[in-house]
């Protein structure tokens, strides 16, 4: 039993009308195809989804530009019209926009400005005013940004420092090292006396150990 004939109206219900899309989309791509191979045909076939969706189909001996250019040739419609003034109507708007700019730009460096009015000039006094207001406090900030930086700087390295010598002090308290050195010494009585001599590197003295005592520099 052959299948009933279509009603050719809008799907209301979105999941079967897409999947109807879908397999039309790709029926019609693959005779867009054989017509090609067959009659050795161009053909360009450009579609979009009620999604936005964009599918295209363009005979490989061609591209889809040079199909429009054709079309247009056949037709005398001038595809690119509408984009093209469009596109002027852009460059007008962006051209007026920089003339303007520059001519902002000239008056507040002093120049142009013998068409302004006393108004005018008062305005951009005001302006300039404000502006240099603004430049004065970026530039207040961006110094003490830097001064709050480099006292930061300059406390961790002070700290470095300090605890770089505690450690020092430390291990010489900790290491340290002696030496003992003899001398013999004749005196009248021919007696000898022994002296001991020890040295901290954290000292400034040289403290001599035995009979008497003596104040010795490190020079």
């Amino acid at each position: 039993m052959g299948r009933g004939r279509i009603e050719i109206k809008k799907i209301e219900n979105p999941t079967n009308r897409q999947v109807t899309y879908s397999k039309r989309r790709v029926g019609i791509m693959k005779k867009a195809n054989e017509l090609t191979v067959l009659c050795d045909a161009e053909v360009s076939v450009v579609m979009f989804s009620n999604t936005g969706k964009f599918a295209e189909y363009c005979s490989p001996s061609t591209n889809t530009k040079s199909i429009m250019d054709r079309y247009q040739q056949v037709t005398g419609i001038d595809l690119w019209k509408d984009q093209y003034e469009r596109m002027q109507s852009t460059l007008r708007s962006l051209k007026e926009s920089n003339h303007n700019l520059r001519k902002e730009i000239r008056q507040r460096m002093g120049e142009d400005l013998d068409e302004l009015g006393v108004e005018e000039l008062r305005g951009l006094e005001q302006s300039l005013d404000e502006t240099l207001v603004h430049v004065r406090q970026r530039k207040y900030h961006v110094i003490t940004t830097q001064t709050d930086t480099y006292k930061k700087k300059l406390k961790n390295t002070h700290e470095t420092h300090q605890s770089l010598l505690h450690q020092l002090e430390m291990k010489d308290q900790h290491q340290g090292y002696r030496f003992v050195a003899e001398r013999a010494l004749s005196t009248a009585n021919d007696a000898t006396q022994m002296f001991a001599y020890q040295v901290h590197s954290s000292q400034q003295n040289l403290l001599e150990l035995g009979y008497g005592s003596r104040d010795l520099s490190i020079a």
